[in-house]
């Protein structure tokens, strides 16, 4: 895959990522966040990352998302109402400011982070599967059973929140 690729799913990326900010209906916002996330697991798969890839949409643009858009229906959330607007002169100036701290963001990166070699779509071979697989069962077992404790506390939680009282 070629760099060129990249661009244009970062490109959508950011798109859905303004789009999801900048909408004022919920579902509007949830499809952009749809969006990002199968563009990300589209960069995923590009960089050899097949299993990611597949877990960010089987999981994340999947079934959180559908949760979200049950959740904006349960509550029949409508259109945010817009209360006033901003004058230009006050656009332009945070257009401004937001382009000077996104200069000094960007060169304090630059100057901080050590030169290193360019990313090679394709060569990361750690996003297999067995590879997941083997690291987590071995290097990462300890926060993983932590992890799953954890949630088995939270689901003992919620049934008890959820049980009517005899």
């Amino acid at each position: 895959m070629t760099p060129f690729f990249f661009f244009i799913l970062a490109g959508i990326a950011v798109f859905c990522g303004i789009s999801l900010v900048a909408q004022t209906h919920p579902i509007a916002s949830a499809l952009s966040l749809i969006g990002v996330m199968g563009s990300l697991a589209v960069l995923y798969l590009q960089l050899g990352a097949e299993f990611i890839a597949a877990a960010q949409l089987i999981v994340y643009a999947g079934a959180i998302m559908v949760l979200f858009v049950f959740v904006i229906m349960l509550l029949n959330a409508g259109a945010e109402p817009v209360t006033r607007r901003v004058s230009r002169f006050t656009r332009l100036v945070s257009m401004v400011i937001l382009a000077a701290f996104l200069g000094v963001i960007s060169f304090i990166i630059q100057a901080m982070l050590p030169g290193s070699e360019s990313v090679t779509f394709g060569d990361f071979t750690g996003g297999t599967a067995e590879a997941i697989g083997r690291r987590l069962f071995t290097v990462y077992l300890l926060p993983f059973e932590v992890t799953s404790v954890l949630i088995l506390i939270a689901i003992v939680g919620a049934i008890v929140l959820a049980r009517k009282e005899i």
